[in-house]
């Protein structure tokens, strides 16, 4: 195993774990030393995982969210109006996706969590850089959203639908794990 996906697979213990996982025990699994655990670790927070050493071992930590995916119909005009509801409320638009009859499902990331992004994202719009994907679906389309709570997303969709943009949301399975001790 090379260090690499020894890294890997620590980090894939440390996320599944509901305990701390202890440096000794890392040791004892990959057959190497606990200053190498040590190692490993401080590699794995330089590429920006949060992994927090405490008295009982080694937690990763990541924001508890929540996530939905909105059906969604609406004009050029009001592209705008959509992603600034979705964001002023709290809500981070993580992409767009179409079901294209001929091309099948099309997915574009977009990230976007703030006006900045929003006026960003609209200026290449308006700059002719590109069109928005839902101009292929006669502007039907998907968003998957993600907030901190169920009551976030639930206050999204009831703008959605006061804006008359809600075709559908479907519910996502879907938290980051937050360890609290």
């Amino acid at each position: 195993m090379t260090g690499s996906e020894r890294r890997t697979a620590i980090m894939d213990q440390i996320k599944n774990s509901d305990r701390p996982v202890s440096g000794s025990a890392l040791a004892r699994t990959f057959q190497v030393s606990r200053q190498v655990i040590v190692q490993d670790i401080a590699l794995i927070r330089a590429e920006g995982n949060d992994v927090i050493s405490t008295n009982r071992g080694y937690i990763f930590t990541a924001p508890h969210t929540v996530s939905r995916i909105f059906k969604v119909h609406h004009t050029d005009a009001d592209l705008e109006n959509e992603l600034c509801g979705i964001v002023d409320l709290g809500g981070k638009v993580i992409n767009v996706m179409v079901n294209h009859r001929v091309y099948g499902h099309i997915e574009a990331e977009l990230n976007i969590s703030s006006r900045r992004q929003v006026e960003n994202f609209m200026e290449d719009i308006r700059s002719g850089k590109s069109s928005p994907l839902k101009n292929i679906t006669s502007d039907y389309h998907y968003h998957k959203v993600e907030a901190e709570s169920e009551e976030i997303l639930d206050m999204i969709q009831d703008m959605l639908k006061r804006r008359r943009f809600l075709i559908e949301a479907t519910e996502v399975r879907y938290k980051k794990k937050r360890y609290t001790e």
